[in-house]
């Protein structure tokens, strides 16, 4: 039955406010530098995440909060600019950051059904307001993610995905996630991936990128790596971002990754060539 009308969107509307209120307490702990064993590596570095590293549950974690300037509420397909700070322990705007792959900050948005993926990069103001364009083309309930690195009070880097959900008013029916596929289109592009992800182990991932049937062996480095890879958790929305080895491997993009547990995961893979980023989207059966 699909919900139409003001029901929907009043209903969207209290789930907002009940989400500004309620924050789950399964954040991620701040990691320590990266090393070169992949097991210890955050999620923020290069090679691969520690077990049971996601993030993304919770608008606040580890002293900081994620504060929008005002509520995340979107119309379908009409843009805004969506401005937001992050605050410390004692309620002052963060305005020192570390530089994670050449920016700041991320931002990734994605609807609940996990489709309609977005990875942005907003700038920051010299007060601390963060502002980026921002359409959300669909009603439902959107995760807006913000990752990001840190410093504690004693000068520690803190790794941290913090998050909130947004609303769009509307007649929302979820998609149903594509079945598990080892080959997806990204524009004109193939991509396959080898590897299989297994709970609470730490398995190499690699990506190939074919364009007519050949490989495409001379990706160009995006964001200071030559590719992205960002996992999320069907059902809760966990949230993972790895970059991936340093050179590429026989022509692949290699990671290492550690599923936190069985279920089934998104993940979205991002690319460039000829200065154009694209992105293959694939579902894993973690067992």
């Amino acid at each position: 039955m699909v919900l139409k009308g003001p029901f929907v969107a009043a209903g969207l509307v209290a789930a907002l406010i009940l989400g500004f209120g309620i924050a789950r307490a399964t954040a991620p702990q701040a990691s320590s530098a990266a090393t070169s064993d992949p097991t210890t590596i955050p999620s923020h570095s290069h090679g691969g995440a520690v077990t049971g590293d996601l993030g993304g549950f919770s608008l606040s974690a580890g002293g900081f909060t994620l504060a929008p300037a005002e509520p995340p509420i979107f119309q379908a397909g009409v843009g805004r600019t969506f401005a937001f700070k992050i605050l410390a322990q004692d309620g002052k705007p963060v305005t020192k950051f570390v530089p994670n792959h050449d920016k700041l900050l991320h931002f990734v948005a994605v609807r609940h059904d996990l489709s309609g993926f977005q990875h942005l990069h907003p700038e920051m103001a010299a007060d601390g307001t963060w502002s980026i364009p921002l359409t959300l083309p669909s009603p439902g309930i959107w995760r807006l993610y913000t990752d990001f690195v840190t410093l504690d009070p004693t000068g520690q880097q803190v790794p941290l995905t913090l998050a909130i959900d947004a609303t769009v008013a509307g007649a929302y029916t979820p998609a149903p996630l594509p079945p598990a596929a080892r080959e997806a289109d990204a524009d004109s592009f193939k991509v396959t991936y080898e590897g299989t992800p297994q709970a609470n182990a730490t398995q190499p991932l690699s990506f190939r990128v074919f364009a007519g049937g050949a490989p495409v062996t001379d990706l160009e480095r995006y964001l200071a790596a030559y590719g992205h890879l960002v996992v999320v958790r069907d059902g809760d929305l966990g949230y993972l971002h790895v970059h991936p080895e340093d050179q590429l491997s026989g022509g692949a993009v290699k990671f290492w990754l550690s599923a936190p547990s069985r279920g089934r995961y998104r993940l979205y893979f991002e690319f460039q060539k000829s200065g154009a980023v694209h992105r293959a989207e694939f579902t894993v059966d973690v067992k």
